[in-house]
């Protein structure tokens, strides 16, 4: 009787911070514990994201946050669970822009549709995507790989995630406007591909700043460009591809959160207001930047126009790529 009194009063006794407004949809969030799926592994950006935002909403709730890594399909499993759960609040996916904006077009066939099965919550972080080449590679700008590789026809390929990730199709729509020759391996997922350029067995790769930073601070990769429409804070005196001469190619890497669908408005926008104060705080900022990544809190309607007019972009490269899932 005396745990029950006791779990009770902690139920009733949320964080002043969250209810200080003594709001009903604050109070409901109050009601019971949060699942935040990750949909990929322990360790990267997506991890880091879904535990930061655990532990700020546990710390503001009084109630158990955990983050839950179901991980399988290129993470559609985990995509595919939140679909499945109580639209309430307390079960929330983060997840990289790919499944949101390429899946759809490249895996027509998946049972979830992301109009139909989720609503858009806010997107939460953003990072540069960084062409680099192992310094073996004898160029040291863009216009000089572009030359290299049309040079010798086949010699400079480049690793990616895996087929359709928003990484491969960075490579394949720098390709058609640069005209660079260059051929696409696709690893699964970022370490082994990243692990055969340090290496010198693959010459290049497009990754995002999260991981790529550490080598290139170490010497290991060479920068060439950033992808992003502005120069990267970490990396200063590496042009964006625009400045280097290629236009047409100004994208992020980004990873957002979406709720089933159903999931109260007023709930929502409860959410979206936690969501840009956990971010905005000393401590999470810095461990973001450490990582490569600046918080960018875009919220609900407008962050589902963005999630569509990224889809329109990828949609004919995809097509006129004659890209497939494999």
């Amino acid at each position: 009787m005396r745990r029950t009194v006791l779990c009770a009063l902690l139920a009733l006794s949320v964080a002043p911070h969250a209810l200080a407004q003594g709001g009903d949809a604050a109070k409901a969030l109050a009601s019971a514990p949060f699942t935040i799926v990750a949909p990929f592994p322990p360790g990267g950006p997506v991890d880091t994201l879904a535990r930061m935002l655990s532990a700020g909403l546990a710390e503001r709730y009084q109630q158990p946050a955990v983050v839950e890594n179901r991980t399988g399909a290129d993470g559609n499993i985990g995509i595919q669970k939140v679909r499945d759960a109580k639209p309430d609040g307390h079960t929330l996916l983060v997840v990289p822009q790919g499944n949101l904006t390429i899946n759809p077009t490249l895996k027509p066939s998946f049972s979830f549709i992301v109009d139909r099965d989720y609503v858009p919550v806010a997107s939460l972080a953003r990072t540069a995507n960084v062409i680099a080449v192992n310094p073996a590679v004898p160029a040291k700008t863009i216009a000089e790989l572009v030359a290299l590789s049309k040079a010798k026809p086949d010699s400079i390929s480049y690793a990616s995630p895996g087929v359709g990730s928003s990484l491969h199709l960075a490579g394949e729509l720098f390709k058609q406007q640069s005209g660079a020759d260059i051929l696409h391996i696709a690893y699964k997922g970022t370490a082994p591909g990243l692990n055969d350029v340090l290496g010198g067995t693959v010459p290049m790769i497009i990754g995002n700043m999260p991981s790529v930073l550490p080598h290139i601070q170490s010497g290991r990769l060479r920068p060439l460009a950033v992808t992003d429409a502005q120069r990267a804070p970490e990396l200063p005196d590496v042009p964006t591809l625009a400045e280097a001469g290629v236009r047409g190619v100004a994208l992020s890497s980004w990873y957002g959160m979406v709720a089933p669908k159903g999931t109260p408005e007023p709930v929502l926008a409860q959410l979206r207001q936690d969501i840009a104060q956990i971010l905005d705080t000393p401590a999470n900022k810095a461990q973001l930047h450490k990582q490569g990544m600046s918080a960018w809190v875009v919220e609900g309607a407008a962050f589902g126009a963005l999630i569509q007019k990224e889809a329109a972009v990828w949609a004919p490269i995809i097509k006129s790529r004659k890209i497939e899932a494999q």
